[in-house]
């Protein structure tokens, strides 16, 4: 008897773990969909928002820093395969932006290498990488 009560509990909570993961793979989906559309309108003021809040006080945005965001418009974004899990509560993805320098009007490509954390208290997908590095050639 105490078998069959042991084995019922386990297979009730199965369905809870399940809830949980799903909930978090929805959450990144839309968070990732978010980050994509912002940086597409090359709004990276809004960008921002979704480096962890720990990473953006460690390492503050310098105004110089924005205004060379400012400087580029984004012609292209492509996430390639797409987020590679690491684990239940980190995944990465390598994404392609394309830029146009506003005042040259040159393209250029970056290669930006982003990693998201889940914040399991918050329920919340940050950005732990920081925004694109526009600077390197």
């Amino acid at each position: 008897m105490r078998r069959i009560l042991i084995t019922l509990a386990a297979l009730a909570t199965l369905p809870l773990a399940g809830c949980a993961t799903q909930q978090r793979s929805d959450t990144l989906t839309t968070t990732l969909n978010a980050y994509a559309s912002v940086v597409r309108w090359g709004d990276f003021h809004a960008a921002e928002q979704f480096v962890d809040p720990k990473v953006r006080e460690e390492h503050p945005t310098s105004s110089l820093e924005m205004a060379r965001y400012d400087q580029y418009k984004v012609s292209g974004y492509d996430e390639g395969k797409g987020p590679t899990p690491h684990g239940d509560f980190e995944v990465t993805q390598v994404v392609q932006i394309n830029l146009v320098n506003v005042n040259t009007q040159s393209e250029r490509t970056i290669t930006d290498r982003q990693t998201w954390h889940y914040d399991e208290a918050g329920k919340h997908w940050w950005l732990v990488s920081g925004l694109p590095d526009i600077s390197r050639q």
